[in-house]
């Protein structure tokens, strides 16, 4: 059922490395999701710089979904929204037809902090691509968790394994964190046509094959997948219904390249709102003056 292995490729932020696994050359989408970093583990001393900072940028056509397995970063938003993010929550921001966050490392920067963890793209399908931007927090004691035989399996988003999370999402998918003990076996059903399994850290063996932190697992559709972990190991398991072809540039992710290029347009003239306390500053469109080397997704 293995239908292809992809292997992180690391990227230099400016202050910190990433390690970009979607979207790849042989495979764009699993679902609606179009892109997946790990962040980290990385450790900040006290007194970071700002350059580490996430500096206000756009979005359209998707929702954003930030998730940590240790460490704080403060969401910020041109919708008004001031949010922390700690380990065991969910920030799922929809830009639809346009907003602007950042994401700073603010805690890091008064205590030191040790940050690991994932952000996503989820792609909205084509009748919400223009939806009104929102955002939502959900806490860790607001997403179903299960627990049996070594595993512990929290629902982030969509519905899996007979549960659905509160977190609105505009089409059929699924988001859930694994932990395994060593030697836990665990299954991931057949019920969405795309699914990928993205190991954070530990070996897990699947259909005889050991495979390791660092690598998604893209399967082919129509049976279920057995796991089992080779030691330790942290999965996170994705995927849902294709929702059609998307063109992705910088940070905007449309099924029409020429809204990107109003995208573009729309930021570079100041037309997309920043957030209230990050007026200050902004990531330039790439190619624009003062444009960074490498701007964060």
């Amino acid at each position: 059922m293995l239908d292809l292995v992809i292997d992180r490729r690391q990227r230099d932020l400016g202050g910190f490395e990433v390690g970009r696994v979607l979207p790849f050359a042989k495979r764009r989408m699993v679902g609606p999701f179009i892109f997946l970093d790990h962040m980290g583990p990385v450790e900040f001393a006290p007194g970071l710089a700002r350059r580490a900072d996430v500096r206000p940028h756009p979005h359209i056509g998707l929702s954003t979904v930030t998730y940590l397995f240790e460490g704080e970063i403060m969401h910020r938003d041109s919708v008004g929204s001031e949010q922390p993010i700690r380990a065991g929550e969910v920030n799922w921001m929809t830009a639809g037809r346009g907003i602007a966050h950042s994401e700073r490392f603010e805690k890091a920067r008064v205590e030191g902090d040790r940050v690991h963890g994932i952000q996503a793209w989820v792609a909205l399908p084509k009748e919400d691509e223009e939806t009104e931007p929102c955002f939502a927090h959900h806490g860790a004691d607001d997403l179903p968790l299960y627990e049996r035989g070594g595993l512990r399996a929290r629902l982030l988003a969509g519905e899996a394994f007979g549960a659905k999370a509160k977190v609105k999402t505009h089409s059929p998918m699924f988001y859930v964190h694994w932990a395994l003990a060593a030697g836990a076996r665990a299954e991931l059903p057949a019920e969405y046509p795309e699914r990928a399994a993205y190991i954070v850290e530990g070996e897990i063996e699947v259909e005889g094959q050991t495979f390791h932190g660092g690598q998604m697992l893209v399967f082919k559709p129509g049976r279920p997948v057995l796991f089992r972990a080779a030691t330790r190991a942290v999965v996170m398991l994705l995927g849902g219904e294709p929702v059609g072809e998307r063109f992705i540039e910088w940070n905007f992710v449309s099924s029409s390249k020429e809204r990107i290029e109003r995208a573009k347009a729309d930021w570079r003239a100041g037309r997309i709102k920043l957030p209230d306390r990050d007026h200050d500053e902004f990531v330039p469109l790439p190619g624009d003056p003062a444009a960074p080397a490498n701007p964060m997704s």
